[in-house]
């Protein structure tokens, strides 16, 4: 069942699910967006398909808050912010390793296989290479894992994955980037969107949300999340 946490004429903000692709993929399977436009139309009785504007997209295995337009020109106007890198986009993850630093900002160029749909650290020199940058905060540290907090400076695909995997760092339950994950155990991905800023597109009011993710679940668990998911 679709969660909602906000809705008007203009916007729709909603938690997604882990392990549910955001758009129509070859999979087939029910996306995200399929489940938004299904919901618009029951709820006010649209003949025919309704209009669902795509402005950003989280990883089928991440979950947590998204926004969808409802119009055109809500579409337009936050892909705009998220063109701008004016949205605030905040991910918690839990990962394994040694912390080197209690903060860090990391900077690599990335590239995209298309074929095996996995991304690599490469030089800037490579074709098609693209930059990619976040900070990392520790909160909190478990034996061999600990709990950040995210901020994205670009907007690269699997780019927390990928980057953390790349100082040793991997995300609990990354069956691509997590060489410790045995594929063979189904485990959830430790990674979720659960703050997102943006500025309404038509009434321009600083919009604030904030989800944790279940904290009943494991490796959330070892956790004490509250006191990060407040305003």
């Amino acid at each position: 069942m679709l969660k909602v946490i906000y809705e008007d004429n203009h916007i729709i903000v909603v938690i997604k699910p882990r392990n549910i692709s955001t758009q129509p993929d070859e999979s087939n399977d029910l996306s995200l967006l399929d489940e938004v436009k299904d919901y618009i139309k029951k709820k006010y009785n649209k003949p025919g398909e309704a209009f669902v504007g795509l402005v950003h997209r989280l990883d089928r295995p991440t979950g947590g808050i998204m926004v969808f337009a409802k119009n055109s020109k809500s579409a337009q106007r936050l892909s705009n912010q998220f063109k701008e890198h004016s949205i605030k986009k905040v991910y918690y993850a839990v990962v394994e390793g040694k912390i080197r630093a209690s903060e860090e900002k990391i900077v690599n160029y990335l590239k995209k296989d298309e074929k095996q749909n996995i991304v690599k650290i490469v030089t800037m020199s490579e074709p098609q290479a693209k930059k990619a940058e976040l900070i990392y905060k520790v909160l909190q540290t478990k034996g061999n894992l600990s709990l950040l907090e995210i901020n994205i400076l670009t907007g690269r695909s699997h780019q927390i994955r990928v980057q953390l995997s790349g100082i040793g760092l991997p995300i609990y339950g990354d069956t691509k980037y997590n060489k410790n994950t045995d594929k063979k155990i189904t485990k959830d991905l430790a990674l979720w969107a659960g703050r997102l800023e943006f500025i309404h597109p038509v009434t321009k009011e600083m919009l604030v949300f904030i989800a944790p993710p279940n904290q009943s679940e494991k490796p959330w668990d070892l956790f004490y999340l509250d006191k990060y998911f407040v305003r």
